[in-house]
């Protein structure tokens, strides 16, 4: 006849291999199969952007709040940064994807189009003008060092105390 108190017990599973692997928060595993996540970055080009709560709040052992609010606070970061990354990729993607696609393919193009047949043009040309270009320097600037050498080469630099 009196007062039925219920027990209900919410809890946060926190594996912490998980939050480093993962973007997704974890709030429960049981009961679930999940499949092999392929990996989108298998070159680690973003090995940086992998960035987990403890990298970027940590409390000193002098300072600790409570052990619910860090935890709450964990879940809290994990779960929006889940959801803007979701929501912003979900908006700029496409968008991205196609202008970098643009950039991409305009720098392939010049590259292989305008720049290689332009330094390969260079490079043939190069070896004459390396012919003309050592023999003006042995006409014209070997003698003159050579001359300047020897007319130097008798003079005596002392250093004096003042």
């Amino acid at each position: 006849m009196g007062i039925e108190k219920e027990n209900y017990e919410t809890s946060i599973i926190m594996d912490e291999d998980e939050f480093n692997r993962s973007i997704e928060p974890i709030l429960s595993k049981k009961d679930k199969v999940y499949a092999a996540i392929p990996d989108r970055d298998p070159n680690d080009i973003n090995a940086h952007l992998k960035v987990g709560f403890d990298d970027v709040i940590a409390e000193p052992s002098s300072s600790h709040s409570f052990d619910r609010v860090w935890i709450g606070s964990h879940a809290v970061f994990e779960l929006f940064k889940y959801v803007f990354y979701r929501i912003l990729t979900t908006i700029l993607a496409v968008p991205m994807a196609f202008i970098i696609g643009i950039v991409f393919g305009v720098l392939s193009c010049i590259h292989i189009w305008v720049l290689m047949p332009v330094v390969r043009s260079c490079l043939m040309a190069l070896p004459s003008v390396q012919v003309v270009w050592s023999s003006l320097t042995d006409i014209f600037v070997t003698p003159l060092f050579h001359s300047m050498g020897r007319c130097l080469s008798s003079v005596h630099v002392k250093a004096m105390d003042i």
